[in-house]
């Protein structure tokens, strides 16, 4: 009888829960119904996504003349493309109800209405669903800035062949606004433009600081940001999804550094396209790049987009679309431990280390260079461990011969130095591994893994995102 009394408040128990929780998919869509030409608005999806866990998409076409910029994915992967927002999950987070967001700008020249609808489509026992969502109108306030004559219907934009940013990766740009000094602060604000056009994964900026300047970041736009050796580094793994954005840091003079003049710089923006690795020069220009528009920026780009293209390409591997917050914090634990064993590499000491022996033995051998001996470049991320350095060449065979590595020791020349090396392994972590070998079974206590994409040196730290692979102490 028990049982039987169990198994029926087990019963009402189910019955109830299906009363209150239907099992129907709804999407409901919240935005104001006007918005301002030339400003932008935010658009809310709520999703009662009830016990849905896989694959789902959540799709809305964008009437030409509008672009959107994510505000909330909800784990999800954002993309803005061909005028079409997407929002795609590989698996939908355990909530039963959750909310994605973005923002909707509106070209300052557009007058007229447009509706906003999509459609959330999921896999709900091995078969694919759609709702599609109730549409919503929009009303565009014209901008009283612009002469009517100028004003263009929405409905009529697309079919105007009208200069847009953003339509293509050959009119990717970098601008850099002159440095501003502020005598309150004593510092210079350095803010810089980057028109991306479609580019979505791995790149970088890198600027030459002038001597007796610190480099101190103010906004990296969730790019990682380093200063080290008078170069100041955002790297990212993920471009922010705008088709432009600005990053900024500060130039903190030391005592003594003259600030009478802005310090001149120099810089490249490097970036990945079908698996190769592009630069450009970054322009400086005397503008402002505060409050930007699309046609701001459009001004600001005149003359430059597609002429910046650089023609060296170099092959790299393509990172993975996402990155862990675990290895985001390792990577930059690298960057400490970079900068310490630079530190150690060019300071001088007491202690009696293949470096120190290498420049006091090239004081008393004059030994002539062999090609044999020069490392040659691979193609891709690879990593040797440096071994020593000095500013004359020594005699390889003899002067590591007592080390009795087993593998060839190669020398290259690198910011002024001959430095050696040994090894060449794919995966960071047999490098470390052997660099801790060399730690165990020789006298040489300060070799450290060095990176290399196609033969150029690059940080470890750039290595594992470009390759994306894990660091280990």
């Amino acid at each position: 009888m028990i049982r039987v009394y169990l198994a029926l408040l087990q019963l009402l128990g189910v019955l109830f829960l299906n009363l209150l929780f239907n099992g129907d998919v709804t999407v409901k869509i919240d935005t104001p119904a006007q918005i301002n030409a030339g400003s932008e608005i935010k658009v809310q999806i709520t999703i009662n996504k009830d016990d849905i866990k896989g694959f789902s998409r959540f799709q809305m076409d964008v009437p030409a003349g509008l672009t959107a910029t994510n505000i909330n994915s909800a784990n999800a992967d954002f993309s803005f493309k061909d005028q079409k927002v997407r929002y795609i999950w590989l698996r939908m987070p355990d909530d039963p109800a959750i909310t994605i967001s973005f923002s909707l700008k509106c070209y300052e020249r557009l007058k007229g209405n447009f509706d906003l609808t999509g459609k959330f489509s999921y896999i709900d026992n091995n078969d694919r669903k759609s709702i599609d969502i109730q549409p919503q109108a929009v009303a565009i306030i014209p901008s009283p800035g612009i002469d009517p004559a100028l004003l263009v219907d929405i409905k009529d934009f697309g079919k105007i062949a009208l200069p847009q940013v953003g339509t293509s990766a050959t009119e990717v740009a970098c601008i850099r606004q002159k440095p501003a000094w502020s005598a309150a602060n004593k510092q210079y604000m350095v803010n810089i433009l980057v028109n991306k056009e479609s580019l979505q994964k791995f790149a970088k900026i890198e600027e030459i600081i002038p001597s007796g300047f610190t480099a101190v970041n103010v906004d990296s736009r969730e790019g990682i940001f380093t200063f080290k050796d008078n170069k100041a580094k955002f790297l990212w793994m993920n471009l922010p999804a705008d088709p432009y954005f600005t990053v900024s840091y500060k130039l903190i003079p030391a005592k003594g550094t003259s600030v009478k003049q802005s310090p001149a710089m120099t810089g490249t923006f490097s970036y990945i396209v079908d698996d190769k690795t592009l630069s450009i020069n970054i322009v400086e220009k005397d503008v402002s790049l505060a409050n930007l528009t699309a046609e701001k920026v459009k001004e600001i780009l005149q003359g430059q987009a597609g002429t910046l293209v650089a023609t060296t390409t170099t092959p790299v591997t393509q990172p993975s679309t996402t990155t862990s917050t675990a290895q985001t914090q390792a990577t930059q634990t690298t960057v400490a431990t970079n900068q310490t064993v630079t530190k150690q590499q060019v300071k001088p000491t007491q202690k009696t280390t293949p470096e120190t022996s290498v420049k006091q033995t090239a004081k008393q051998t004059s030994v002539a260079t062999e090609t044999a001996d020069l490392l040659e470049p691979q193609t891709g991320i690879y990593y040797r461990v440096q071994l020593a350095a000095g500013h004359k060449p020594v005699n390889i065979k003899s002067y590591f011969r007592k080390y009795k590595l087993d593998n060839t020791i190669l020398r290259e020349e690198h910011n002024g130095w001959i430095k050696y090396s040994v090894g060449s392994f794919d995966v960071y972590k047999d490098a470390r591994d052997y660099r801790v070998h060399i730690w165990n079974t020789t006298s040489i206590t300060d070799a450290f893994v060095a990176a290399y994409n196609s033969g150029k040196r690059i940080t470890v730290q750039e290595a594992l995102m470009v390759a994306n692979q894990k660091w280990y102490r």
